[in-house]
């Protein structure tokens, strides 16, 4: 299964466009499986679900918990999807494994004033701040990815347009609005950044400060950063920043279907998990919306 699975990382990279993260986590989630299976002297062709049960039972046995079986029986799905595609396997043993149930969670996210008070973290006096404090405004006026964000360059914004051209999973591409302030930290941002040492041919938007493409664990880092600044006991990545684009935008009453074009998302069930609301907003919402709810006179 070794070489197959160098195929499927190859894959997951070039034609998925999957960020280094997902490719990482893909590959420590099917190495395990390949340990199992040469353990019980399985080949991949011999698989089947009553195999993978037998996987599951092994990693609670493990203590892992329920999120994590559940990634890894997607990383399995996927895998064997794409061997039917190369012909290792003829159908995919996965399908029929049922996930575990998860408890439903409420994803982490910031108010509109604690995004406030993040953002007006990074100093304005050099560039680095400037670059930082462009990047959050970013990341909360369009709800990209990191991988998107790391992948940007000059050539895919317009100052003028207020839009940026993203790459997302799969390689698909979509323009995304932003707004007039993170406008103004970008062309901020800009002005400063012919001072960082430029790698000849760099196009990247963002850059480091040897000159060269900033990776997505600096901007792990850089969040992770700015937000102990503020010192709310929350456990914040830049995935938080999505969900609060999102959580604002439907907050104030934005379709969830223009939301879900906005973030890329295929499916509108995904969208869902991003988005939530108190029961209080949902209240008003309605009462504002419906031509019936209004209190009787």
């Amino acid at each position: 299964m070794r070489k197959e699975l160098d195929e499927f990382m190859a894959y997951l990279r070039h034609e998925r466009n999957a960020s280094p993260h997902t490719i990482s986590s893909y590959r420590i989630d099917l190495v395990q499986l390949a340990n199992y299976l040469e353990a019980k002297k399985i080949k991949l062709g011999r698989v089947d679900n009553v195999v993978l049960r037998g996987f599951l039972v092994d990693l609670y046995k493990k203590s892992l918990s329920k999120t994590s079986v559940a990634r890894k029986l997607a990383a399995v799905r996927s895998f064997f999807e794409f061997g039917i595609r190369q012909k290792w396997v003829d159908d995919n043993p996965a399908r029929i494994v049922s996930t575990p149930r998860l408890d439903r969670h409420v994803p982490v996210f910031l108010s509109e004033e604690e995004m406030k008070k993040l953002i007006e973290v990074p100093p304005t006096d050099d560039v680095i701040g400037l670059r930082d404090r462009a990047i959050l405004e970013l990341f909360y006026a369009t709800g990209i990815r990191v991988g998107e964000l790391v992948g940007i360059e000059l050539d895919d914004m317009s100052l003028d347009e207020k839009m940026i051209r993203v790459r997302g999973k799969g390689k698909k591409e979509r323009l995304v609005p932003f707004g007039r302030k993170a406008a103004e930290s970008l062309q901020t941002y800009l002005r400063a950044r012919p001072s960082l040492p430029l790698v000849l041919g760099q196009k990247a938007l963002f850059l480091n400060y040897r000159g060269s493409r900033l990776t997505s664990r600096s901007i792990e880092r850089l969040v992770t950063k700015y937000f102990s600044r503020i010192a709310l006991r929350k456990k914040i990545s830049p995935h938080a920043l999505r969900h609060s684009f999102a959580t604002h935008l439907l907050g104030r009453g934005a379709d969830l279907r223009v939301i879900q074009e906005l973030l890329g998302h295929e499916s509108l069930a995904t969208t869902q998990k991003y988005t939530h609301m108190d029961v209080k907003q949902l209240l008003d919402v309605y009462r504002k919306a419906h031509p019936r709810a209004g209190s009787a006179k």
